[in-house]
């Protein structure tokens, strides 16, 4: 049975490690205790908050309503062919844990999304991705409770709007689902997807390449760039890849020549918004215990006892500087409260 608890630290459950309060917390294990929840607490018009892994997301001050952590756990199988197969998992399963059950098992197609932090339910909402691969590749449902009706809905992955780190689940559905449970389906003849930054690089270490190795390269790769929360307080990724005009892009590179840029098709070109950032020359930088990490631009780091509205405050500079410099807008990727 769960319990609604009040006034606790949010500390421990954000890896930016900022200490904010919410007035009601409440942690369910199971899709009827959600319903049971949602049924009978005593102020339903306060704010809710579904909160998973806390790995997307910045406080930037104490939270006057319910946090509501899902923690339906489980790993299902529900249709298997020689080619093929299709897994139901529960929202509250770890994410990398998941990653590395498929990859013992040799089912294929999250390989390179190994070590990304957070939990099964919310990697549908943000459509996370890395090294050439984003979940909607093999997403096959999501299940999902309706906030206002209490009934289970179910979205096959076209229904899901996906699009780059974006999601229905971001825009027209936000704060009206609670994501229970994930369906993927994966591969059991799996395809490589190595092309990607620096990965097949990183592969010519080993003696072989298969989904075991594939996942320890791609862990090698985070872990010499990115910090671990435990260590330094940060939420990866904190500002979206921008697309630009492809015209815009040309000019630019007549005057950077070493600008990354990737064709998108359609008159478009993404540029990766860590070299903007670094170029900017915030890469580094510290503002009191709030800062840029030392070796990826991409990610905004908590020294430890930053407040949540210094990293915002830092992360809306940063914004300027690329907009003043490049007259490029970098949207944050990371959701504020």
């Amino acid at each position: 049975m769960f319990e609604i608890k009040e006034n606790i630290s949010l500390k421990n459950y954000n890896t930016f490690g900022i200490d904010v309060k919410s007035r009601f917390f409440v942690e369910c294990t199971s899709s009827q205790e959600i319903v049971d929840f949602l049924k009978t607490r005593q102020n339903p018009n306060l704010p809710l908050l579904v909160l998973g892994g806390g790995s997307n997301v910045l406080f930037t001050k104490d939270f006057d309503g319910y946090i509501l952590r899902p923690s339906t756990k489980g790993i299902e199988i529900i249709n298997e062919s020689d080619d093929d197969i299709t897994i139901k998992v529960g929202a509250g399963e770890d994410w990398d844990e998941f990653v590395a059950y498929c990859v013992e098992r040799n089912w294929g197609g999250i390989e390179n999304l190994s070590l990304i932090p957070g939990n099964v339910g919310t990697c549908p909402i943000q459509n996370i991705g890395a090294y050439g691969v984003e979940v909607e590749d093999v997403i096959a449902e999501v299940e999902a409770l309706n906030i206002s009706t209490f009934k289970t809905e179910c979205f096959k992955n076209d229904e899901c709007e996906f699009a780059y780190r974006d999601s229905i689940f971001k825009r027209k559905l936000k704060g009206t689902q609670i994501i229970t449970h994930v369906s993927f389906k994966l591969q059991k003849q799996p395809v490589f997807k190595l092309d990607y930054g620096k990965l097949k690089d990183e592969l010519n270490r080993f003696d072989k390449v298969n989904l075991a190795n594939i996942r320890q390269a791609v862990i090698d790769i985070r872990n010499s760039k990115l910090p671990k929360p435990e260590e330094i307080g940060n939420a990866g990724s904190f500002f979206k890849n921008p697309v630009i005009e492809k015209l815009k892009a040309i000019e630019l590179l007549s005057q950077y020549e070493d600008m990354p840029s990737y064709d998108q098709g359609l008159g478009k070109v993404k540029i990766p918004a860590g070299w903007l950032i670094e170029k900017a020359g915030w890469k580094g930088k510290r503002i009191g215990n709030a800062g840029v990490h030392k070796n990826q631009a991409l990610v905004l780091v908590n020294y430890g006892g930053s407040s949540g509205s210094d990293i915002y405050n830092v992360a809306t500079e940063i914004q300027k500087s690329v907009k003043n410099m490049f007259d490029i807008d970098i949207a944050m990727e990371v959701n504020i409260v």
